[in-house]
């Protein structure tokens, strides 16, 4: 304990230094919050990304507010049509589509 007060309080003017320390410090602190909170979730939207590009007709899909139903026609200006029981469609938002319930739901039964 004595020693990380010693580091920590190593800025005394007349002596010099303690600069470099709190500016390695810091630098650890940036480095350790891009490490597990930013590069983490640029994974996950790059691969929800990629998910709903790959959206096809007869995909089954479930919604964030929890509709299930399956891909009847993928539309270019970024909706699609989903059926949600038989003759009765849906035009949603593609951004919509939740990716871990849709694996969820086609994830075989054990």
């Amino acid at each position: 304990m004595f020693y990380l007060n010693a580091v920590l309080l190593a800025g005394n003017p007349q002596q010099g230094g303690g600069g470099m320390v709190q500016l390695v410090l810091m630098g650890g602190i940036i480095l350790v919050f891009w490490l597990f909170m930013i590069r983490p979730q640029a994974k996950k939207a790059k691969e929800q990304k990629s998910f709903i590009d790959n959206l096809q007709k007869g995909d089954k899909v479930v919604t964030i507010a929890g509709i299930h139903g399956t891909v009847n026609k993928v539309n270019e200006d970024n909706t699609l049509q989903l059926e949600v029981s038989p003759g009765s469609y849906l035009k949603i938002e593609k951004s919509s589509i939740s990716m871990e319930w849709t694996v969820t739901l086609n994830k075989p039964a054990a």
